[in-house]
């Protein structure tokens, strides 16, 4: 079996990543969409808002363990959706479970000589600060961060992506479904491909 891929479908709140991320995982025969705020509810006692600066600890935790369970499906040889607020800052947490994951391929003898280090993408979802403040503002899950000035910090943080520049997708202008189109196409090309 050939393993599959990791999309890592991110960018600040109010991006369009939710709903991207799921028509984007219709796309494909065998996928995943790894929702990462599910991740952050699954902590009980000693939670912390992931936007908080004291909440980096905890963030780089649960990180590491999406980015394991990414692993876990690509290895099944599904495309995996990974959405959620992943800055350039986490991708070692992912690289390192990718590698993990190529090393624990070679070893098994079973091991079909087309594997190789599972590929991961990186699309960063970068709408206008007030576009991506207006969608956010707007959701009414409870749950949701509305809160503008997390998403304006949050937003500022995704503006410099300096060498990943290439990875990002102005999706202000839009709809959800121009937005998959688009990033489907560059999947296809190889445009958000980590090397």
């Amino acid at each position: 079996m050939t393993a599959g891929r990791i999309v890592v479908l991110t960018g600040p709140p109010g991006s369009g990543k939710s709903t991207v991320g799921r028509l984007l995982a219709e796309r494909f025969p065998m996928s995943a969409h790894l929702v990462a705020d599910t991740f952050w509810h699954f902590i009980r006692s000693g939670y912390l808002p992931p936007y908080l600066p004291e909440a980096h600890r905890q963030n780089k935790i649960v990180t590491a363990v999406v980015a394991d369970a990414a692993c876990g499906y690509a290895r099944g040889g599904y495309t995996v959706v990974y959405d959620g607020v992943v800055g350039p800052w986490f991708l070692t947490a992912l690289r390192e479970a990718a590698l993990r994951e190529d090393n624990a391929q070679k070893d098994d003898e079973h091991r079909d000589d087309e594997h190789s280090a599972v590929p991961l993408h990186y699309v960063v979802l970068r709408p206008d600060e007030e576009t991506a403040v207006a969608r956010a503002m707007a959701r009414t899950s409870s749950d949701a961060l509305t809160d503008p000035e997390p998403i304006r910090s949050l937003h500022r943080q995704f503006r410099d992506l300096g060498p990943l520049e290439p990875h990002a997708v102005d999706s202000g202008g839009l709809t959800a479904e121009e937005t998959t189109a688009l990033v489907f196409d560059g999947l296809g090309r190889g445009s958000y491909l980590l090397r």
